[in-house]
């Protein structure tokens, strides 16, 4: 009788008014964040490394079912990779490298634009093109300065990162290895009766996302291709560079598609004869951007993971302010994530439902009326 009343107790102690909870989940929340952000340097590095781990799971698997030796499928998967990311950063830093030795001349070209634009500008809206030129000095000096010291501050953190760097790949080889471990632990944590749902849960939700993550890398693949294609054809110095910076930003929904086409654009401004060529590359990255939106996505991606806009917004935003820019293309990923895991539980599939695209029907009063009014006669 006394463990009854003690349950009977506990129960009405948890039932709590809806203000209470309303305040301890934004408390838990807020604890929550700063955890988070306390621990970034900890943190985002194990994100990238689970993200990686992810992705390459299918390629270990493919060995083991070779019947190589666990350990040594994951030592070749991991080479094969950081060889290819390699490459890839080897040859993304000899473009860069052109690019900054011809910066000075887009710097001087730039700077003609802007005295052409502040002397129509001067004529037309009659403002002293002399208080304009100071303003752009000053202005111009400020920046050299903000960015010698953001240079410095670079230096710091890329040398941290490099450590980070060495890190990644141990973090992803322990992940790799350990995985039936920690799939055992997450089956452990629920109560023995819903033991099949979560092994079907984890499994569906791991299917996902790794078909969701190996889709966002054709499509940047894919993208890349597209944009240096059409900046080629256009003319414009740097397409490869500028294609593959644009599909590493159209990872970053709305916010890094802006982005990707402000660059190209400003540099087919500062080396082509007329500014056509500009309203060219807006025209081209639109018609990549419907391409992407309407086939890409949709085919390649994931299909079971749509974000809708609002949300994918102030996730990305609140990515940047909790992480910086890390934080930015962890957001998406992450967001999926969450989505997923909400669709597949019961009582979270409204959270889930919130965060996709999919629009419920709108009811509206009238038909409802009329029913009324057939009533009543």
């Amino acid at each position: 009788m006394k463990g009854v009343k003690t349950q009977v107790v506990i129960g009405k102690a948890l039932n709590l008014p809806f203000y209470v909870k309303a305040t301890l989940i934004f408390i838990g929340l807020f604890a929550l964040l700063a955890m988070l952000y306390i621990g970034k340097g900890i943190i985002v590095p194990l994100l990238f490394a689970i993200i990686i781990a992810i992705v390459l799971h299918p390629v270990v698997d493919f060995f083991v079912r070779r019947k190589i030796n666990r350990v040594l499928a994951i030592l070749i998967t991991l080479i094969l990779a950081f060889s290819l990311i390699a490459a890839f950063g080897a040859f993304l830093f000899s473009q860069a490298s052109r690019f900054s030795s011809s910066w000075p001349v887009l710097v001087d070209k730039f700077t003609g634009i802007f005295n052409q634009t502040i002397t129509w500008a001067s004529g037309y809206f009659d403002i002293d093109s002399q208080k304009i030129h100071d303003w752009i000095t000053n202005t111009k000096d400020e920046l050299i300065n903000t960015s010698s010291n953001a240079i410095g501050q670079t230096l710091l953190t890329v040398g941290s990162g490099i450590v980070v760097l060495f890190l990644i790949p141990v973090y992803i080889f322990m992940l790799l290895y350990y995985q039936p471990l920690l799939l055992e632990f997450i089956r452990r944590l629920f109560a023995t009766d819903h033991q099949s749902e979560v092994k079907e849960v984890v499994t569906q939700t791991k299917s996902v996302i790794q078909r969701y993550l190996i889709g966002l890398v054709i499509e940047a693949v894919i993208v890349a291709v597209l944009d240096s294609t059409a900046l080629l054809i256009l003319g414009i110095d740097y397409a490869i560079l500028l294609g593959i910076i644009g599909a590493l930003l159209n990872v970053i929904p709305y916010i890094g598609g802006v982005v990707a086409v402000a660059l190209p654009m400003m540099i087919a401004v500062a080396t082509k004869s007329t500014a056509w060529y500009a309203v060219y590359v807006l025209a081209a990255y639109y018609f990549i951007q419907l391409i992407d939106n309407h086939y890409i996505v949709p085919y390649i991606v994931a299909s079971k993971v749509k974000i809708n806009a609002l949300i994918a917004i102030l996730v990305v935003l609140a990515g940047n302010a909790l992480w910086g820019i890390p934080g930015m293309f962890l957001s998406i990923p992450l967001l999926a994530v969450v989505k997923l895991v909400f669709d597949h539980i019961g009582p979270l599939k409204p959270w889930g439902f919130l965060l996709g695209d999919t629009m419920p029907s709108i009811i509206t009063i009238e038909p409802i009326l009329k029913k009324i009014k057939k009533k009543a006669k």
